[in-house]
């Protein structure tokens, strides 16, 4: 890919030669007096380096639609600025930060087939960025099939004779009044009918089944709907729940799902003043990394949270995805100006019980950051 900008061809000389470094650029200008500075040099300019450009996927099973993520790095000296991405076609839809992309640093872009019609497919994605005059393209390719030969890719979760897409559920960023609804895709793996049913939903989850009768060998979803207002607190709620794979069946890890949601303060009767004048919440860094513990089975880690605002700032909530995580707040309240130390403390004994990734939840009564999420990597 060619990130630089291509040379003003206007600029008068008398050499058969145009200079070729930046420097002999501004010693032509200042003899004719032309401005140049403008002009930048590739050191200085953003550079979008794609892991991969072309992804195949390989069998995707007819109507279940497949994500696929590209890593884009920028390598360049400037942020990188992506303005558009475009799909090929509408069968296809894009994700792609808003933020610059600081050098250095890793983002993603994310495509979702629909895989609406069977046969092979070839998907591009344009990307338009400040690197380059010149579009990138991504593209993706893979064969839609009413049956896969290997459902491991598409439904990872093994459940015995069902297998599931993930035993992992998140509703975040729910207001009071929500009804949002995520769906399970699975498949029956077995010769025989099979009849799915949850058990043990709390009273804020129902579940509905499509088919209600699964054929062997066929694909189904189940659609999990949240009832926002029977959520008791804000902040995060996690529970477990169980798919009975035959009738008869009994509840443990082999057949267990975790469902959790995130309902959110509601600030809407805030005045203007209140506005003006509320606390802010400043965490000295957004996520931890505790992948350098080699054999350490426990570690801990301490962050700060500043309150740059103006009246006190309230943690409300301060909870953890998963068991392998552990938290301490020196203190609940923060006065303006003032800051607490946030201890995350990680015990590996307990990774391989958690399905959800990794993350410590804040709740607090900042309006502009009511939900603050800290990544863990592990």
């Amino acid at each position: 890919m060619n990130n630089r900008r291509p040379i003003d061809n206007n600029i008068p000389t008398t050499h058969s030669k145009a200079p070729t470094t930046h420097r002999h650029r501004l010693a032509l200008a200042a003899c004719l007096g032309l401005h140049l500075t403008a002009i930048p040099t590739a050191s200085a300019q953003p550079r979008m380096v794609v892991e991969a450009e072309v992804m195949n996927v390989g069998e995707v099973l007819y109507q279940q639609p497949r994500r696929i993520v590209f890593n884009i790095t920028n390598r360049g000296a400037d942020p990188l600025v992506i303005t558009s991405v475009r799909p090929s076609c509408g069968c296809t839809s894009v994700e792609w930060p808003r933020q610059a992309v600081a050098p250095g640093a890793t983002t993603e872009i994310a495509a979702t087939f629909d895989a609406q019609m069977l046969g092979s497919f070839q998907k591009e994605i344009e990307i338009y960025s400040n690197a380059s005059d010149q579009p990138t393209y991504l593209t993706m390719q893979g064969r839609v099939v009413e049956r896969a030969a290997d459902y491991t890719g598409t439904f990872p979760i093994d459940m015995g004779a069902v297998r599931l897409s993930t035993a992992a559920v998140e509703f975040d960023d729910v207001n009071r009044g929500d009804k949002p609804v995520a769906v399970i895709q699975m498949v029956n793996t077995s010769k025989g009918s099979y009849r799915p049913q949850l058990m043990h939903l709390p009273p804020y989850l129902s579940a509905a089944y499509e088919p209600e009768q699964l054929a062997g060998g066929r694909v189904g979803r189940i659609m999990l709907t949240l009832d926002s207002e029977k959520l008791k607190s804000y902040g995060l709620t996690q529970t477990t729940i169980y798919l009975a794979r035959h009738f008869g069946d009994k509840v443990s890890a082999a057949n267990e799902i975790d469902v959790s949601a995130v309902l959110l303060p509601d600030f809407s009767k805030m005045s203007i003043d209140d506005i003006m004048h509320a606390p802010k919440l400043v965490l000295s860094q957004d996520s931890l990394d505790f992948s350098t513990m080699a054999d350490k089975r426990k570690a801990t880690q301490t962050m700060l949270l500043t309150n740059q605002g103006q009246r006190p700032l309230t943690i409300q909530s301060v909870q953890v995805y998963g068991k392998v995580l552990g938290v301490s707040l020196a203190d609940r309240v923060i006065q303006p100006g003032k800051q607490v130390k946030l201890k995350v403390s990680v015990n590996r004994k307990f990774e391989k019980l958690s399905r959800s990734r990794p993350r410590v939840l804040l709740i607090s009564n900042d309006p502009q950051r009511p939900k603050t999420v800290i990544n863990v990597k592990m």
